[in-house]
């Protein structure tokens, strides 16, 4: 293992990986389909050419005017409605055909995206999507399919056909419409914004869309559905949400939006471009590497030590003239030994550890010293409790009390402090989430004087709202299913079968039917994986700028579900080998598969798999996983302290493996909230981190993030924190949702006779009860008529 990852550190290359909402259009739509449908295309073209053959006399689809068009598939939502259940699976293959783009017309793979593109418009624009809705309610209502299924003891493809091919429909409509290209018909736009706002509106049975898609899932992991084609359902359920809420770039510019609102000075700088804009760094170098190189010298070999490049991460090194070219690596990496206590070195490392430095080089002329270190990629930021906590302390240690929260009054200090903090106000940065805060415990504190809040009807709201009364089991079964799927989890007898929509009929019984099916098996996974981790950051985040109580509360949620250690069991094996794994076979990928002719696959092109460098998907899920950690950590002493406890700094150092700058950023800052807590000698031998962390995490700047100096003032009571937090966010969710609010303000009837005379709503089982309950609290209670009359 340990040579294996020298190997691989040394020779892993820059990825050439550019994050987004999603992958291209083309990748997406192929992972819809498991390699394990593949018959069924020829399925859809069949069935669909049968019916189209008697309306259309020899002409071809693509030859038809748009009314001809129109009117065939008016035709097929009629045929929708019929009662027999066979020939309505007929019909809704013929119009996911429709939907893939009448591919048996077509020659090339961009002629079948086009076709694709304009069918989608038209069946939405004839009600295709309401009419698959009520079937998917039917389907998703099906109790004999569902009883069926839990009887059986190996569920397979065939048990979810009809749910694959009306989900199949409904994800090529979201997913097509919601890609916006330049040469898009005004009329396209218009019905991009209509569907859009369809699916956020509460407008199937009082909730939105994605709604329907969350019963489905918990239905699958409360065991009552198990054929549920779950790949399928997450897929749309995260498109859904993409298309609804919007991705990231909308996000920016709703949180600049959001700040203008509340007179919030502009943002530093904008976050993507910055991401974007940074160069991965290499790999610290582990204690096995250093060793290595110490040996090669006395194995006779004549050369300088061929060291592991590490320049890049110290920005300036490479362009630094007086860096000595000899100069050793002064980091050791002792990943599995990593606990925070500090203690003795191995006697191995002491020698990578305590060597003498190398003869310094002979000193240049200034003159020489043209490139100067580049300005750090992040502004600055403090918070207003920083300036306040800064001034605390250096009040009571020059003046000898203390003024509360006046961050103004600089009397009595020296002049050092007066510029300490100038400079921190200059970098002060209020965010969105503690205006809301602020306004949050204004109105508890005076509801009758700020009277109601105005609550923006925005498709966030109503999809928290429509979420709050289940959100706990909607969290809960996300990360059943992220378990279920995670690569280094250990298959259990009581787990969710995730598998239920690629298995097939019939088990392969030849070495290349196996091979294809493993394959497919973790391509599956895979893409269960990247659609949660997605949907769940994308949660979090609409959350947070929405309110930030929204955010606490599906955090604390997946918090108190053990989200941390699942995501760190996840990283917790081989990263690199899982960002290159190569689970796919091109020749099978929709739309080349249904273009050209299928060549045929040998055991041997199975394992050759694609030329990529890296797999998407996975680098995808795991800059997803990081942020949601990142996300759940942030600013919380408790569960920082979290990672701490379940030895995290390794499990995250060799994350740093991957060389790419975004990935490696949010692992530098999970690894920089903690480094406090690691010990001395943690941050003694991984200089090469902190260096890192130094020059591509945000600097906080009065964070003792280096030192640690200031741990012993910080007690870790999770249980005290975790309580404060639920007892905000029940108050929120209570002033801002209650039906029954403002309840204590009511007036209050005082007169004997209209109170008695309410009308009092009774269970219906009230009737049978009610002699026994007379008989019980009222006839065989023996009361003291004396004691009325006796003073209290």
């Amino acid at each position: 293992m340990q040579a294996e990852d020298m190997e691989s550190s040394m020779e892993s290359p820059n990825l050439e990986f550019e994050y987004g909402d999603t992958d291209t259009l083309t990748a997406e739509l192929s992972e819809l389909y498991s390699y394990t449908e593949e018959p069924e295309f020829a399925l859809n073209r069949d069935y669909f050419e049968e019916d189209f053959r008697s309306h259309a006399r020899g002409r071809r689809w693509i030859e038809l005017t748009l009314e001809e068009q129109r009117t065939y598939v008016m035709r097929l939502l009629d045929a929708l409605e019929v009662t027999d259940r066979d020939k309505r699976l007929k019909v809704a293959r013929a119009i996911l055909y429709l939907a893939q783009g009448v591919f048996d017309e077509c020659d090339t793979e961009v002629d079948v995206l086009h076709w694709s593109r304009h069918n989608v418009y038209l069946l939405y624009d004839m009600g295709i999507f309401t009419a698959l809705l009520e079937l998917l309610s039917m389907e998703i209502d099906n109790n004999q399919a569902c009883s069926s299924a839990v009887r059986k003891p190996a569920i397979s493809l065939a048990d979810s056909t009809e749910l694959r091919v009306l989900l199949s429909i409904m994800y090529l409509l979201v997913e097509t419409i919601r890609v916006q290209t330049e040469d898009d018909r005004p009329e396209w736009r218009a019905a991009r914004e209509a569907f859009k706002n369809e699916l956020g509106s509460p407008l199937y049975n009082g909730e939105p869309f994605a709604l329907l898609l969350f019963t489905m899932v918990t239905k699958f992991c409360s065991m009552n559905a198990p054929h549920f084609p779950m790949k399928k359902v997450l897929l749309l359920l995260w498109k859904t949400i993409l298309f609804t809420l919007g991705g990231f770039e909308e996000l920016q510019e709703m949180k600049v939006r959001g700040r203008e609102r509340l007179n919030l000075p502009p943002l530093p700088e904008d976050s993507i471009k910055v991401v974007r804009a940074m160069r991965a760094a290499s790999p610290p170098a582990s204690a096995m590497e250093l060793i290595e190189q110490q040996q090669q010298p006395k194995r006779g070999r004549r050369s300088r030590r061929p060291l592991v490049k590490q320049d890049s991460l110290d920005t300036y090194n490479e362009r630094d003239p007086f860096k000595n070219d000899d100069a050793r690596d002064e980091e050791e990496d002792p990943e599995d030994t990593d606990s925070g206590i500090e203690g003795e070195v191995d006697p191995l490392d002491r020698d990578v550890i305590i060597q003498p430095p190398p003869p310094p080089p002979p000193l240049r002329p200034p003159t020489e010293r043209v490139n100067f270190p580049k300005g750090l990629p992040w502004a600055p930021k403090v918070r207003e409790k920083d300036i306040e906590h800064f001034l605390e302390t250096s009040r009571n240690k020059f003046i000898g009390f203390t003024l509360g929260n006046d961050t103004d009054t600089l009397v009595g200090l020296p002049r050092p402090i007066h510029e300490s903090v100038k400079t921190l106000k200059q970098h002060k940065y209020v965010s969105i989430a503690e205006v809301q805060i602020k306004k949050e415990d204004d109105l508890q504190q005076c509801p009758m004087t700020l009277g109601e809040e105005e609550v923006e009807e925005t498709p966030t709201e109503m999809l928290y709202l429509g979420m709050l009364p289940n959100l706990s089991q909607y969290v809960i079964a996300l990360l059943k299913l992220l378990l279920a799927a995670a690569p280094t989890s250990k298959a259990k007898t009581d787990s969710i079968n995730i598998l239920a929509d690629v298995l097939p009929e019939e088990m392969p019984i030849t070495v290349l039917q196996s091979m294809k099916l493993g394959i497919d098996v973790n391509r599956h996974k895979e893409i269960i994986v990247k659609a949660i981790s997605a949907l769940l950051l994308l949660l979090l985040k609409h959350f947070k700028l929405n309110h930030i109580y929204q955010f606490e509360i599906v955090s604390q949620h997946l918090v108190f579900a053990n989200c941390i250690p699942l995501i760190l069991k996840f990283f917790n094996q081989n990263i690199m080998s899982y960002i290159s794994a190569k689970n796919s076979i091109f020749v099978l990928d929709f739309p080349h598969c249904v273009v050209h002719e299928m060549p045929e696959l040998t055991a041997d092109s199975l394992e050759a798999g694609d030329s990529n460098q890296f797999c998407w998907r996975n680098l995808f899920s795991c800059i997803n996983l990081l942020r949601i950690l990142n996300k759940l950590t942030k600013w919380k002493h408790s569960r920082t302290m979290m990672l701490v406890v379940f030895k995290s700094a390794p499990i995250l150092k060799r994350a740093l493996k991957v060389k790419q700058a975004m990935m490696q950023l949010y692992v530098l800052k999970l690894l920089k909230i903690q480094t406090k807590y690691l010990g001395r000698q943690w941050r003694k031998s991984n200089m090469k981190t902190m260096s890192a962390i130094y020059q591509k995490v945000r600097h906080r700047l009065n964070d003792d993030w280096a030192y640690g100096n200031d741990i012993d003032a910080r007690p870790w009571d999770f249980q005290a924190e975790e309580c404060a937090l639920r007892e905000s966010i029940e108050k929120f969710n209570s002033r801002r949702y209650d039906k029954n609010k403002n309840g204590d303000f009511a007036p209050v009837d005082n007169c004997l006779q209209s109170v008695l005379g309410q009308r009092v709503e009774l269970p219906e089982d009230f009737h049978y009860s009610y002699e026994m309950w007379l008989e019980r609290e009222v006839f065989s209670q023996p009361i003291q008529w004396e004691g009325l009359l006796q003073n209290p």
